[in-house]
């Protein structure tokens, strides 16, 4: 069965009074989402891949231990733009609590340091590519960023928040200002509930 696109957690219009316009999620979530997923069900149609039972199976399977297979960039697109997408609320930003405040509080030297990590990490990557928050091997907090379409899965860590610093991600709002679209998203849009939740999961396994 063809993998389908999954639906935003929320209006296409519902992050507008927080930075992020309806024209810009029609393009990215519509347009270029949409892409990844059909691209994907037309590159595994007929191949052993197209059995299993998730884009995650998928993505894992074609990192082909670090010599990626045609397949991989459209799967871990998928999975990266639907993490991105949950990762902001209309509801968003201020600043973290519970444990993955702790956490930031422990392994990372506080919001403060965070914010700078996470900003340096967003601002330099260079050409496309993504800014991350992950539970490591170790069990703690770490903020790194990935060209493309890799992310900390293929590495073994848990994202719990990530970033999309593809141009597309920002361009129709801020042009190529991407240090502006990365501050708004920090002050604005991310859902440190779900952030809270994911820390939880990742930690209590």
């Amino acid at each position: 069965m063809p993998f389908t696109l999954p639906p935003l957690p929320y209006a296409l219009d519902a992050l507008e009074a927080k930075g992020m316009s309806k024209n810009t999620l029609e393009f990215h979530y519509g347009k270029h989402h949409t892409a990844y997923v059909n691209n994907l069900n037309a590159q595994i149609a007929g191949k052993e891949l197209e059995s299993l039972g998730s884009v995650e199976e998928v993505m894992l399977m074609t990192w082909n231990g670090g010599k990626p297979t045609p397949e991989f960039n459209n799967a871990a697109q998928v999975v990266n733009h639907t993490f991105f997408w949950e990762s902001m609320s209309p509801n968003g930003g201020g600043k973290p609590s519970g444990k993955v405040a702790e956490a930031i509080d422990r392994d990372l030297g506080g919001y403060d340091k965070f914010v700078e990590a996470f900003k340096t990490a967003g601002a330099t990557q260079f050409g496309s590519g993504w800014a991350w928050l992950s539970v490591n091997g170790e069990g703690k907090l770490e903020v790194s960023k990935t060209p493309n379409a890799e992310n900390p899965w293929v590495h073994g860590a848990t994202p719990v928040l990530t970033m999309d610093v593809w141009e597309h991600a920002y361009y129709l709002d801020v042009q190529n200002r991407r240090p502006d679209f990365i501050s708004n998203f920090i002050s604005n849009l991310i859902d440190w509930e779900r952030v809270e939740q994911r820390y939880i999961a990742a930690t209590s396994k």
